[in-house]
């Protein structure tokens, strides 16, 4: 009989202080009192207060349990996940107890579960007892936050952070489960694949368990074993007493002692025969002979190895093809099946979807670039935080919406940051799915973390399991050690705080892990942290080693000092701004709402965070007059800021090797950093970020004290071009033009430098460049600039003192229609902004995939005319002020569609910044660009999308559709 579950999940009851609920698991204390409506929503208002009680008391959940069917030789109990401090009890007895969010655990229950029901109960005891107990043990350590993350294996960010909320949870937040079985189980696999010479080699390893039925015969079979040993030593003597019997043969006195020897031989031989049988059995125990142990492997659908059970199997197979990143090739799955058996009856499976490729990083010189399949990879990253306070409201389809727009955003790599959790197995898969590589920190973050037991075991453990449980994923590209310990540890001094002379975490992250890395995952890099220069003899946070954060800018600094230095790889930074309006709108309950209101300031979580704000738009723009102006001026600002530095940092690969934005996502409606909000609405961010990371782009950057066009190819074939630099007045009046032909390399960037005469200062500040390059009409499937920079937020970007360049409308999306990518919304369409899509599709439906992408290539046809911005060439402007004060005569038409309104804009005039807000309209309205400057006589259509119905008559509603010289005027 194979394995089989019992699932345990669904309805439980919870008691604590307000008496006993009904639960659901997977879940948390919070969810279930939420749907009980025992606590406020803590995200509304200043609400999280009212609820900090929640995670300072203790919780019980439980539910009767019984074996259903057929009784195996063995019963398991078996939990995902345990949040965090839990002890478990059957009927009263204690199984065991639990210190560890990021563990699974399992119970043998066989001889306490009978055959009527048991109850089952998991008592909590909250985090901070156990964390603060342990504090009180091992003594204080510095952190970068006031509680005592750093003293339990839990996701840090549950006790708040400079994004987040102090939610601290408790629950069973992951699968539970009874799991029957007989004779053995697979405990582990672990495929290692890679790709090389045109082959894939696949690197098994598998760990089985046996029952105790099956353990007590090998433990017979080993007593038996030790006693043929004992027998052989008496052999040995015997033997020896046999090189004695000639010469006792002269003596007769002493025959009958030989004699004597001579029965005691026989009975060795007798041994020997006893021995033979323990060896047969030997071999059962190792799987071998008839009736024992095998394996059988197979890869989509064709079995590759068939025999007797082994701990490793080595495979090679020439007809598989590489798993490839986003821009690089197909991402090319197959399906691995493991079966382990016993003769013929199969006892246990084990499935998944594997790829092959190798990675390694280029670090020769201080360099960092990722290279997959010995291919370099400019990296166009984002920092990947849980995506919700409460992870066990995660779902398959919410990570396939909220990672398939990263993918839609042109997005190539996701690091999952070190004070969260390793994310479900759904998260991977997506990624595996979609081409998106995955750098998996270790969960260590902002803070020095003791290396003392018992948090020293736990951590050991936790690694293991993790990186044996990730492994199958070929998207999991890199392993790092953690979030800014080694960096912070000097750059803050922590040394000289209470604690500070204590172990900190030091040997975690350049012993610990990297042995167990070497050990159990050879086939991919490790980093001892992020930021790291590689070693000690280098600043950790080093420009010219390894990976940089670049914090100083936003913390303290403009943000144009980002062309201040060109780092090998850029691992963290990013520009604040509120969420969408409606999102801000519907959490902060003050009126009238401010930027300094309680509710405003309660979700803007960051030190001086709205300080930093106003001080970073003292730079560029005049004070906002209004909460709405100051609203468009911080979402404005936090676009150029990001573009300013990406464009710039692209502009030197490959010495810079990619970027990393912080950050993709939200767990709650927040000011932050992020490109999506808390309630699953895009900032105008993210579609800055579609441009930032097309395939094909051109900027304007400054280069030894003049201007340059970079050129930027990040295809796989050469772009022939022409390059047209034109400096134009306001009024759109050619002043000047320089024209050139430009071949790019595959993977390669050029630099064209842009004559004097057009960047001459002492001419009218408010003119401006227009860099234009000839894109290909087709490539490929799509058009090259197919839904492109107008969905960006093209032309935002000021210069001169200022001296800013930006991608205007024409930059191509270049990739990032491919593989049914969501596409300006086109996957959630119709449903609530961070809801479920109503048209989901799965990510690894190729039938889905192929609809999708006919429909998003039919969409762009229909919401781009001829004329639109959006239709033009790949482009950049620069500017030699921040902002233009004249009307630039918009002309505003609504056209009402089936699935929405298109809102078709002309300007008679320069038209920087202008912006839809689909918010405004409905809840669940989307849009398909964000801030577009238009030159005079140009047009874009924002395609507003999401529920039937929509007021056309709102589009002209205050700040519904609005410019940057409207808002400043």
């Amino acid at each position: 009989m194979s394995r089989i579950e019992q699932h345990l999940d669904g309805t439980w009851t919870l008691g604590g202080p307000p008496g006993q609920i009904r639960a659901t698991v997977p879940g948390c204390v919070h969810t279930d009192l939420l749907a009980a409506g025992k606590i406020v929503d803590p995200f509304l208002g200043e609400n999280e207060k009212a609820v900090d009680w929640v995670g300072r008391a203790n919780w019980v959940y439980e539910r009767d349990i019984a074996w259903d069917g057929p009784r195996p030789d063995r019963i398991d109990l078996v939990f995902d996940g345990l949040d965090t401090v839990a002890d478990i009890e059957l009927d009263g007895v204690v199984l065991g107890s639990t210190r560890n969010m990021h563990r699974s655990y399992r119970f043998d229950i066989t001889d306490q579960l009978g055959d009527g029901p048991l109850p089952l109960r998991v008592r909590f005891t909250s985090t901070y007892t156990e964390a603060e107990r342990l504090q009180a043990q091992l003594g204080p350590r510095p952190n970068a936050y006031p509680e005592p993350f750093n003293f339990v294996r839990k996701m840090a960010c549950s006790f708040g952070w400079d994004w987040g909320p102090t939610l601290v949870t408790a629950g069973i937040w992951r699968n539970v489960r009874l799991e029957g079985w007989n004779t053995a189980r697979l405990r582990s696999v672990k495929p290692l694949s890679t790709y090389a010479d045109g082959r894939g080699h696949l690197d098994l390893t598998l760990d089985i368990e046996r029952t105790d039925i099956e353990r007590a015969g090998v433990e017979r079979f080993d007593a038996q074993r030790a006693g043929v040993e004992r027998m052989d030593a008496q052999r040995a003597g015997a033997e020896r007493m046999d090189a004695e019997r000639a010469g006792v043969e002269r003596f007769d006195a002493e025959r009958a002692g030989v004699e004597r020897f001579d029965a005691e031989r026989a009975g060795v031989e007798r041994f020997d025969a006893e021995r033979a049988g323990v060896e047969r059995m030997d071999a059962e125990r190792a799987g071998l002979g008839d009736g024992g142990l095998r394996v059988l492997v197979s890869l989509d659908g064709r079995v590759v190895f068939d025999g007797a059970f082994a701990e490793t199997v080595t495979l090679e197979d020439e007809r598989v093809e590489p798993w490839n990143p986003r821009g690089y090739g197909d991402a090319n799955l197959y399906d691995l099946c493991v079966v382990l058996l016993e003769g013929d009856v199969e006892l246990d499976r084990w499935e998944r979807r594997v790829g092959f490729r190798t990675v390694d990083i280029d670090r020769d010189g201080g360099a960092f670039v990722f290279q997959v399949n010995e291919q370099p990879v400019f990296v166009k990253g984002v920092n990947w935080i849980p995506d919700d306070i409460f992870p066990s409201r995660m779902t398959r389809e919410r990570y396939a919406l909220r990672l398939g727009q990263a993918a839609a955003a042109g997005v190539n790599l996701v690091r999952i940051w070190g004070g969260g959790i390793y994310e479900s197995r759904d998260f991977y898969e997506v990624c595996d799915e979609l081409g998106l590589m995955v750098w998996q920190d270790f969960l260590f973050a902002c803070a020095c973390y003791p290396e003392e037991e018992p948090l020293h075991s736990e951590v050991v453990a936790e690694a293991r399991e993790n990186v044996v449980r990730l492994a199958p994923h070929p998207s999991l590209v890199a392993w790092n050690g953690n979030n800014e310990n080694l960096w912070l540890y000097g750059a803050d001094d922590w040394a000289s705080r209470p604690g500070g002379d204590l172990s900190w975490g030091e040997t975690y992250y350049l012993k610990t892990l990297p042995d167990i890395v070497s050990e159990l995952d050879p086939s991919r890099p490790y980093m001892a942290g992020s930021p790291w220069s590689g070693s000690w003899e280098h600043e950790p946070n080093s420009t010219e080693h390894g990976t940089f954060h670049s914090w100083d800018v936003w913390n303290r600094e403009d943000y144009l000092n980002y062309r201040e230095s060109a780092p090998r790889f850029v691992a963290e930074f990013g520009w604040q701004a509120p969420p969408a309006w409606r999102t801000l709108r519907e959490a902060v309950t003050d009126e009238p709402m401010r930027p300094d209101s309680p509710g405003v300031l309660h979700h803007q979580k960051a030190i001086d965070g709205n300080g930093k704000l106003a001080r970073g738009l003292a730079h560029h723009f005049p004070e906002p007059g209004s909460t709405e102006a100051w609203h468009f001026l911080t979402q404005l600002n936090q676009v150029r800021a990001v573009r300013t530095g990406i464009a710039h940092w692209r502009s030197h690969w490959p010495h810079t090797g990619g970027t990393i934005l912080w950050q993709l996502n939200d767990l709650w409606p927040v000011i932050s950093w992020a490109a999506i909000d808390g309630a699953g609405r895009y900032k105008p961010l993210y579609f800055e970020m579609r441009s930032l990371y097309a395939e094909r782009s051109v900027t304007i950057q400054p280069r030894d004290g003049g201007l340059v066009v970079a050129v930027m190819n990040d295809r796989a074939h050469k772009w022939t071009t022409s390059v047209r630099v034109e400096r134009m007045s306001s009024r759109g009046v050619r002043l000047c033009t320089f024209e050139t032909a430009v071949d790019v390399a595959p993977r390669a960037n050029v630099l064209v430098p842009i004559p004097s005469d057009l960047t001459a200062d002492d001419g009218d500040p408010s003119d401006f460049l227009v860099v234009r390059a000839a894109a290909p009409a087709v490539e490929g499937t799509l058009a090259e600039g197919a839904l492109a920079g107008g969905a960006s937020a093209g032309g935002v970007l000021a210069g001169g003192a200022s001296a800013e360049g930006a991608l205007a409308g024409g930059a191509p999306a270049g990739g990032v229609l491919a593989e049914g990518a969501l596409i300006g919304g086109l996957l959630a369409e119709g449903a609530p902004a961070g809801g479920t899509p109503a048209e989901q599709t799965p990510a690894g439906d190729a039938q889905g995939r192929a609809r999708l992408l006919e429909r998003a290539e039919n969409e762009h046809v229909r919401a781009t005319p001829a004329g639109d911005v959006r239709a033009n060439d790949v482009r950049d402007l620069w500017f030699f002020q921040d902002f233009h004060l004249d009307d630039p005569g918009l002309t505003v038409t609504v056209d009402v569609v089936p699935d929405g309104l298109d809102v078709t804009v002309r300007a008679a005039g320069l038209a920087r910044d202008v912006l839809l807000q689909p918010d405004r309209i409905h809840p669940a309205a989307t849009v398909d660009q964000g801030f577009v400057t238009l030159l005079p006589g140009e047009t874009t259509t924002f395609r507003v999308r999401g529920t039937a119905g929509l007021d056309a008559a709102l589009v002209k509603a205050p700040w519904v559709l609005t410019d940057l010289a409207t808002v400043l005027r």
